[in-house]
C-alpha cells in the first residue's frame, strides 16, 4: 500500500464489511489502489454507495451525540458533601447551608452547572452523624463542608484524604482535627466558633442584666471536649463575679427539663447555655424552661434570642459559612487544607430581647442597652 493518507482504505474496508462483500477480487482491487475521492468509491460500489455513505454518516453522528453530551455534562462538575449537626427542619440550619451556597456562587460555582452538593443532617445525634460521615465519604466528594466538632471527628475517622472545611468548631487543635491553627497539616481546616476565654463575657453580661443572680446553671454537653473547656473557663471567672456554678448535662430533652426544674427550686438562679449541638436542637425547650421558672439566661448565639431568649453574646453564625465557601473554592482549584490556616470569627455581637426582659421583671441598664448590637422590642 502506498504511503500517505490511509483514510480512504479504512472507509472502503468498513463499507465492504457492512455490505458483506462477496467479490474478493473487488476488495483486492480496492486494497491495492485505494480511491482518493468519492467518485472512485462510487465506481467500486455503484449507485448504492452514496446512500450507504449517508447512512454511515448519520449512524456515526447519532452515536457521537450522546457521547459528546455526556462528556459535556460531566466536564467541570465538582461534588461537595455537606454534613450539618442540626436537623433538616431547623431554619437556622437551612440558613447556614444557604449562606454557604451563596458564598460558592460568588466564586463562580452554581448547582446544576458545575457543582453538585450532597447534604446530610445529623440533628445532634452522634450515631447518625457517624453514619452520614461514612455515607458522604463513599460518594467520592472533592471536598466536604462540616458543621461542628462531632461532624469533623466522624469524617476524619472515615477518611484522612478527602479535604474537609469545617465551621463552628471551638477547639480544633484540642479536638485533634489540626496540628496547629497556622499550619493545619492534615486534611481539615476551617473556621472556629470562639475561644474558651470569651466564656467569661457570659458571666459579666448575666450579672449586668440580673445583679441578684448568685447561682448559675451551665447547660453543656459533657460528651464534647468543648463543653468541658467552656465550663473550665467559666469556673475560673466565677469567683470574681460572686457566683456559684452548677453544670447541667444537655444530652436529651428529659435530662435538661429535669435538671433545670430542680435547679429552679432555689432562689437567685440564672442560666448560661454553652455551645453544643444538643443545646441548639433543644433551644426552644431551654427558652421555655427559662421563662417558666423565671430564670435570667444568656445564650451563645443570636438565634436563641430571636426565638425568645433574653440575651446572647457570640459570633455571627452565617458569615463563617460564606467565608468557608472561599476555602472550598481554593481546594477545588488545587490548594490543600493542610496549608490553609484556621481562621477565627471577625465579629461578635450582643443581642438583647427587651420583651423577655420585661416578662422577667428585669430593668436593663442603659450601659448594656448601649452595648447591644441588636435589640428586639
Amino acid at each position: 500500500m502506498k504511503g500517505g493518507n490511509n483514510e480512504p482504505f479504512l472507509l472502503v474496508a468498513l463499507l465492504l464489511l457492512l455490505n458483506g462483500c462477496q467479490n474478493p477480487s473487488r476488495f483486492q482491487a480496492a486494497q491495492s489502489e485505494p480511491p482518493a475521492d468519492v467518485d472512485g468509491l462510487q465506481a467500486i460500489f455503484g449507485a448504492n454507495y452514496m446512500r450507504r455513505r449517508e447512512f454511515i454518516t448519520l449512524l456515526g453522528g447519532a452515536a457521537a451525540l450522546p457521547l459528546a453530551a455526556r462528556a459535556q455534562q460531566g466536564e467541570g462538575v465538582r461534588r461537595i458533601g455537606v454534613l450539618m449537626n442540626l436537623a433538616e427542619s431547623d431554619p437556622e440550619g437551612q440558613a447556614r447551608v444557604a449562606a454557604a451556597q451563596q458564598g460558592l456562587q460568588g466564586w463562580g460555582w452554581s448547582l446544576g452547572r458545575n457543582l453538585r452538593i450532597d447534604t446530610r443532617w445529623g440533628a445532634a445525634d452522634a450515631d447518625r452523624i457517624r453514619r452520614y460521615a461514612t455515607e458522604l465519604v463513599a460518594l467520592g466528594p472533592d471536598v466536604i463542608l462540616a458543621s461542628g466538632g462531632t461532624a469533623v471527628g466522624a469524617l476524619q475517622q472515615a477518611t484522612r484524604t478527602v479535604p474537609i472545611v469545617f465551621v463552628s468548631v471551638i477547639d480544633p487543635v484540642g479536638g485533634g482535627f489540626v496540628e496547629s491553627l497556622a499550619r493545619p497539616g492534615r486534611n481539615a481546616t476551617g473556621f472556629t466558633l470562639f475561644e474558651y476565654g470569651m466564656s467569661a463575657e457570659w458571666l459579666e453580661l448575666l450579672k449586668q442584666i440580673a445583679p441578684v443572680v448568685t447561682r448559675v446553671a451551665v447547660i453543656r454537653d459533657p460528651a464534647l471536649a468543648s463543653g468541658s473547656g467552656q465550663l473550665g473557663a467559666l469556673q475560673a471567672a466565677a469567683p470574681s463575679f460572686g457566683v456559684e456554678l452548677r453544670p447541667i448535662d444537655s444530652r436529651n430533652a428529659s435530662e435538661i427539663e429535669r435538671a433545670v426544674t430542680a435547679f429552679a427550686h432555689s432562689p437567685n438562679g440564672g442560666l448560661i447555655v454553652a455551645t453544643s449541638p444538643s443545646a441548639a436542637v433543644h433551644r426552644k425547650l431551654i427558652i421555655t424552661l427559662a421563662a417558666r421558672h423565671r430564670l435570667p439566661a444568656i445564650y451563645p448565639l443570636r438565634y436563641h434570642v430571636t426565638s425568645g431568649g433574653l440575651i446572647s453574646y457570640g459570633p455571627d453564625t452565617l458569615e463563617p459559612f460564606r467565608r468557608a465557601a472561599g476555602y472550598v473554592d481554593r481546594i477545588l482549584k488545587g490548594e490543600k487544607p493542610a496549608d490553609l490556616p484556621v481562621q477565627a470569627p471577625t465579629r461578635y455581637e450582643t443581642v438583647l430581647n427587651l420583651k423577655t426582659a420585661k416578662a422577667l421583671g428585669l430593668e436593663v441598664p442603659p450601659t448594656l442597652l448601649a452595648r447591644a448590637d441588636s435589640v428586639i422590642e
